[in-house]
């Protein structure tokens, strides 16, 4: 063995140092130089795709074809083509003869990702070719040799199916040779936070915003949740509080609305289903567009009206109020202005009456959402925990919103 565990990390990307990580990953250089059969389990999301390519680079197959195959993503009526190949007009469709994935890979390695997925007529035909190399393409009654190491991996109870009459025994007592299990990222609560930190520097770089960071209650919380969705599910919530949230240093607070599931022993899910989180995460992501396209808009406005080099206009650059559009036209082509505070006998101020047809058209987006706001405000009484939940945003957003609006 001439490279290190560690050395095997930075070549594919693989973030922790949880010895039950590196145990898999000690197992996969070793079986790599057999041409054992390997059944790698875990659970979906927690990296199972890593350990066949690491099988593959340190097998001496490794200037071969290496071919990773979804079995649970080709339809049921397809499969058997898919993986041996048919004849020409061996079925509706069947234009010309084609190779299947075994003799692609031939002399290589093929990864049968979801493997429990097969229907049982293909796992026959698996059993006879990892038994005795032979294969028929579909549509022919040739027989054909091939020399492939399988590599296959499940996220199910493969007992379970056997007990159901679902797979095949003999199939996978073939395929486990030697049994690979990946685990569960709430296993390695150490590699949580450093999986954060690379997924947050990536993003960072991807959409060019500022590094999130996370307080010491956010680690925590983050350490504390189970993750069902494992690694993919972390990366996914790194990317959400990336592109959504203003604030660079996360609290706890703020992070919570991204977790759903059971946390911890004591830590309920936020918010009562992937629909509504996926709703407040797509509602937070209008609200931070229109922002930047009113200010846009604005800037552009202000530039053209300056180029005219208009003396008599009035350009201003940023106005914090709204106008409503039936408020009567002055005598002398102005708007009063109108705000949400009361001006107590003071003259309204006035601009004037072109921008500001333009500029209800700019802020009817965000006229609605503060509508919205003093509307659910008003129904509870000016709570802000009940109107936050009625308006499915955070409470932390509808601080920021009755700040923005400068709602009363």
């Amino acid at each position: 063995m001439n490279e290190s565990i560690n050395n095997v990390k930075r070549r594919f990307g693989i973030i922790g140092f949880d010895p039950a990580l590196d145990h898999v990953i000690d197992v996969a250089m070793q079986v790599a130089v057999t041409d054992l059969s390997v059944l790698v389990t875990g659970e979906s999301g927690s990296g199972k795709e890593s350990v066949p390519k690491i099988i593959h680079a340190y097998s001496p197959r490794k200037t071969k074809t290496y071919i990773a195959v979804n079995c649970g993503a080709i339809p049921e009526g397809t499969i058997d083509s898919e993986l041996f190949g048919h004849e020409k007009g061996a079925f509706t469709g069947a234009v010309d003869s084609r190779k299947g994935y075994f003799e692609e890979a031939n002399g290589g390695t093929l990864f049968l990702d979801e493997v429990a997925d097969l229907p049982l007529s293909t796992q026959v035909r698996l059993l006879r070719v990892l038994e005795t190399g032979e294969y028929i393409r579909v549509g022919s009654s040739k027989v054909m040799k091939t020399d492939v190491r399988v590599v296959a991996a499940t996220n199910v109870n493969i007992a379970d199916r056997i007990a159901k009459g679902k797979f095949r025994e003999d199939l996978y007592y073939r395929l486990n040779s030697v049994p690979i299990r990946v685990p569960a990222l709430r296993e390695r609560p150490g590699d949580i936070y450093p999986l954060f930190v690379k997924f947050a520097a990536d993003f960072s770089d991807k959409y060019h915003v500022p590094t999130i960071s996370l307080t010491e209650e956010a680690q925590s919380l983050l350490r504390a949740y189970r993750w069902p969705g494992n690694v993919r599910q972390l990366k996914n919530v790194t990317e959400q509080v990336s592109l959504i949230e203003r604030e660079r240093m996360i609290d706890a607070e703020t992070l919570k609305p991204y977790l759903t599931g059971p946390v911890g022993s004591n830590l309920p899910a936020v918010l009562p289903s992937d629909t509504e989180r996926q709703d407040n995460m797509q509602r937070e992501l209008v609200f931070k567009f229109i922002a930047e396209l009113q200010r846009e808009v604005r800037e552009l406005k202000t530039t053209v009206m300056q180029l005219t080099q208009n003396p008599q206009m009035y350009v201003p650059t940023h106005h914090p109020h709204h106008v409503l559009p039936d408020t009567p036209m002055a005598a002398d082509g102005h708007y009063p202005l109108v705000t949400t505070h009361e001006h107590h006998g003071e003259e309204p101020e006035m601009y004037d009456a072109s921008e500001v047809i333009e500029d209800s058209a700019d802020h009817s987006m965000a006229g609605m959402e503060k509508q919205n706001i003093i509307a659910a405000l008003r129904r509870n009484k000016g709570n802000r925990k009940l109107s936050a939940q009625e308006l499915r945003i955070s409470e932390r957003t509808l601080y920021r919103k009755i700040k923005e609006y400068g709602i009363s």
